[in-house]
Formats: structure tokens, sequence, C-alpha cells
């Protein structure tokens, strides 16, 4: 058979798919119906979730984040096309930016309504065009563009003049545009939610965009004694910084630290020796570097999800017209956190978890990644033979690489080799976007076939060895029952 064949039979089947998605948009005019009738919502969270799994499950692996985004993507049509049934005209909004791939908003906003929420990448000379042109009912504006869209405006909202940044933008009946902020609620929930006292604080503001400008506005607001952006090339930049090493709180604004360049921070925070909270306006990762070293002085740090939350329920409450409770924040956050953080897997050689990592995958319908499945893919030997050729040391430093580069990508399960723990680098890798489970399982079950360190150190001496390294790196520890029992066990202390 010659490509010219294969691709008949390619057709073949695109002609079957599109003969099934037109039957099922069809059905979903009944189920339009019933809805109405019945006086239920367009959306169901739930079932779409229970349904993403199920049909993730129904196919390999390497197929299952491919089913996952085809079928996100087939319930957001269909929910469109049950409003549209319903004689509800969706209205259509969206996100305006320059790098948008990586983006939380349309899950965010799929919570406040049905109305498709998509993604548009403008580069910074096609953005007059796209104002000009665009179709859009309303839209979020995020960096770049938060001070370029204002010229674009008819009107702005006193916050958006007093703060000089506008992030939602909707369109009035006659066709012009009025500019909004709904960062200031954004940020100020945040720092709410935090406890906080910002009053009479000196503050840092880590970068000078559309963002800063937002952020002084609250803390201004707030009583913070003593303002100061630190930018790049200003009055107060980062050859200077040491003369704010005094500074009460810091709020990184810039995206340094950001997916997929993580693993960096904007500062060295252990300069600063009083310092009583961190606020890094970065979601993706859920733990930057500057969050994490937070943490390692026990400074309260707090990322920029909460905020992203808060702001999209202000901006929903701008789009529609009505007001959304405040509670329902904290049930989007929860469950965005469930949703993208990694579940990780360490513990001892031999202990089950490519075992308990694939149940998982398959109970959950996320990829699932064995670090040392993918050296032993990338350097096409098994690890006893690249621990005998090249040495423990230059294993080591292959596993570090592989974790860096699975570790920072979100929805994933991703078991690990039983030393993982030993190097100390590892341990912002695991922790930058996952919860970390330790399967503690007796040593007299740990087999050692294929394990060169467990054979030539011994179990227990290796297990003295690593435990309070397992303990120091977990979020969780597992007491280990059947493979089955672990996974349930996990997902139970996840949350989903």
């Amino acid at each position: 058979m010659d490509l010219k064949d294969i691709r008949k039979e390619i057709d073949k089947i695109d002609d079957q798919i599109i003969r099934l998605y037109a039957e099922r948009m069809q059905i979903i005019t009944k189920v339009a119906e019933y809805k109405q009738k019945n006086n239920l919502p367009v959306s169901d969270e739930k079932r779409e979730q229970e349904k993403l799994a199920d049909l993730s499950s129904k196919v390999p692996h390497a197929f299952r984040a491919g089913i996952q985004k085809l079928y996100s993507e087939i319930f957001r049509q269909s929910r469109a096309y049950q409003t549209k049934l319903l004689n509800k005209e969706a209205p259509r909004y969206g996100l305006l930016g320059r790098k948008l791939k990586h983006s939380f908003s349309p899950q965010i906003h799929s919570f406040f309504y049905d109305t498709p929420y998509d993604l548009y990448e403008i580069e910074p000379e096609d953005v007059p065009k796209f104002m000009h042109t665009n179709d859009l009912d309303a839209m979020n504006v995020t960096i770049p563009y938060k001070q370029t869209v204002i010229p674009f405006c008819a009107e702005i909202s006193d916050v958006a003049k007093k703060i000089g940044s506008v992030n939602t933008i909707v369109r009035r009946k006659d066709g012009t545009l009025y500019g909004d902020n709904s960062d200031y609620f954004g940020f100020s929930y945040l720092v709410q939610k935090s406890g906080i006292t910002v009053y009479g604080k000196k503050v840092i503001i880590l970068g000078s965009g559309g963002s800063c400008l937002t952020v002084q506005s609250v803390m201004r607001d707030l009583g913070a004694s003593k303002i100061i952006v630190i930018s790049r090339s200003g009055e107060n930049n980062y050859e200077n910084i040491s003369l704010h090493h005094d500074t009460d709180i810091i709020v990184n604004t810039t995206p340094v630290g950001m997916y997929p360049e993580t693993g960096i921070s904007p500062i060295i925070l252990s300069d600063f020796r009083r310092v009583e909270a961190v606020f890094d306006l970065i979601y993706n990762p859920s733990k930057t570097k500057l969050l994490q070293d937070a943490e390692a002085l026990k400074i309260p740090a707090f990322n920029g999800l909460p905020m992203l939350v808060a702001q999209a329920k202000k901006s929903a409450e701008i789009f529609c017209g009505k007001s959304v409770p405040d509670g329902k924040i904290d049930e989007i956050v929860y469950a965005l956190e469930r949703h993208t953080l990694n579940i990780v897997l360490i513990g001892m050689p031999g202990c089950g978890k490519s075992t308990v990592g694939k149940i998982l995958s398959e109970k959950t319908g996320r990829e699932f990644f064995d670090t040392d499945f993918l050296i032993e893919q990338n350097e096409n030997r098994t690890i006893p033979q690249i621990i005998e050729q090249d040495g423990i040391d230059a294993f080591r430093q292959k596993e570090s690489a592989i974790l860096k580069g699975i570790s920072k990508q979100s929805s994933k399960i991703i078991a690990t080799g039983g030393g993982i723990v030993t190097v100390k680098e590892n341990f912002p890798l695991l922790r930058q976007n996952s919860i970390v489970f330790f399967i503690d399982r007796n040593l007299e079950e740990l087999s050692v076939d294929g394990r060169p360190l467990s054979q030539a150190k011994g179990v227990e001496t290796l297990y003295d060895e690593r435990i309070d390294l397992y303990q120091l790196f977990a979020n969780h520890i597992i007491k280990s029952k059947t493979a089955e029992e672990n996974a349930d066990k996990i997902l139970e202390v996840f949350g989903i």
C-alpha cells in the first residue's frame, strides 16, 4: 500500500467522523429540548469530567491527551449549540494577549457561563487591526496590551482611569468599546485572602508593566507606607535593589519564572532580611522559584491563581451584567488546582510506583510518565547498563534532565526512580507544579531484580539512607497496600 492508498483510508475515516459528529449534534437538539422543559442548565461540569475520564480510559496512553483535547472542544461546541437552540444567541468572548497557549482563562470562564471563550494571540503590530475588526461582544486583555488598548475605548471606568490600565472590554449597543479593570478586584481579593496586613508597610513591586499599575493602586489604597517599583532601567532597578532590602512585602508582576521558563527568580530572596510576605502573580507553575524560596525561608507566599479567578469573576459580572457570589472563587481555585497539578510518585525501587501510576492514568485519563522508562528510551540502554557504563553520577544527571522537562507540565502522572530524592536540585522540580506521594512499602516486599543499587547495598541500607529524604520530598505518605488500593487512596487525598 503506497501513501496515496493510505491517505484514502484516512479520508474514509474522516468521512465517518464527520457523519458521526453531525449525528451527535442532531441528538444535542433533543438534549436541549429536555433541559429547557425541565429547567436544567446547559452546562454539566461533573458529567463532562466523568465522560472525559471514561473516554480517555478507552484508548492507549499515547492518545489520551489528544482525546481529552478533542472532546473538550466537542463539549464546548455542544454547549454553544444548545445555548443557540434555546433561543439564547451566544455572545462571543475571548482573551487578547501575545502568548496565551498555556492560559487557564477558558477553563475558568467556563465555570461562569456556557458562552465560548477563545484565545487571540496577536503580535503588537496587529493589535490596531484586531481592535477595529474583531466581532467579540466582550474580551479580557492581558500582557502586554493592558495599556495599548486604552485608545480604542470610547470610554473607560473610573477604576481603569485611576490605575491607567484596562483588562476588561465590552462592546456597547452602539458598537463602541467600554474599558474597565477587574484586576483591581482580583489583586485586592488575593491580599484579603492571604491575611497579610499592608497598612504601614514598605512594598516593592518587581516589574513596571500593566499589572504593576494595578498592584500600586491596591497597595496605596490599603495604606502601604512606601511603594517602590523595581524595573530594569528605572531609578530603582535590579542593580541597586540592595537599597530596598528592608522591604516588608514583595510582589512579582514580571513573567520571570513562568512556564515554560521555570526555575528562575527575579531576585535573591534571602537578601531581604525582614520581608513578611511574597506575592507572585504567576500561577503556572503553581510554585515559582521565588515562592519556593519563600517557603524555604518560612515566609508566607502566595501565587496568582486566586487573583486570576477573582478577576475572571469580576469580568464575568461585567460581561453578563449579573453578580456572582465571591464563594465561587474559592470553589474554582480548588477545582483548577486539582485539574492542573501533577501527581508525582516517589519511593524505594520496587515499591510499585510504575504500576500505581498506570492505574492512576487509567482512572483519571491523565498522561503517564515514568522517568526510568524515558531515560532508557533516550539512551537506548537499560538503567543497569547506564549505571555500569557511565557511573551513578552521570545517571543522576540524565534523570534530573528528564525530570526538568516533565515536572513543569500540568495534569500529569509521574513515576520517578527510587533515587530521585538523593539530588537536592530535584526537590524544587518535583514540588513546583505537583503533589508528591511517597509510597512506603514493606521492605520484605521489595524486589531487587534488575536494580543494581538495591543489590549492591541491600534494601535495608538503601532505605535507611533515603527515608528522611522521601519524607522531606513528599506532601503525603501512602502506607502501601495493593496497587489498586494505593491508587484509590492517592486520588482520595488528592481530591479527585
